[in-house]
């Protein structure tokens, strides 16, 4: 299972799990697109990298995604297939999508924003939650 939806009064609050944490940012960005799309219905036809920087696990978290939402409002990118690779306060993500089409994809929610409301990280575990502004 690379994610799963939690109870949440009005947005949308994920786990995403994996071996490693740089797997479960890779899972939470999954989630992401998912939220938004049927993920499954996405093809890997461009790459794009993300990479940004964050003081700690959970920055880090917060500015991938903000920038994957960033990347979908500008170029109207949607990612689908992600890897993440952390060096020292970076996050290197290579993803791979297709621009959004609507009658293809299937709109399912709007996310404005990524939150650090709730938000828990454990690399032991390791786990991710994350709650996305709806």
């Amino acid at each position: 299972m690379r994610y799963r939806t939690l109870e949440h009064t009005a947005d949308v609050m994920i786990e995403a799990y994996g071996r490693t944490l740089e797997e479960c940012f890779a899972n939470a960005a999954y989630a992401l697109t998912d939220q938004m799309v049927d993920v499954s219905k996405v093809r890997h036809l461009q790459e794009h990298d993300i990479m940004v920087e964050g003081h700690d696990h959970e920055s880090m978290l917060y500015n991938m995604l903000s920038e994957m939402l960033f990347v979908f409002d500008v170029s109207n990118l949607l990612l689908s297939k992600f890897t993440v690779k952390f060096e020292g306060d970076k996050v290197i993500c290579r993803a791979w999508g297709e621009p959004f089409d609507p009658s293809r994809h299937e709109p399912k929610k709007e996310v404005k924003a990524i939150t650090y409301h709730m938000m828990k990280i454990e690399p032991t575990t390791p786990m991710v939650r994350v709650v996305f502004d709806i």
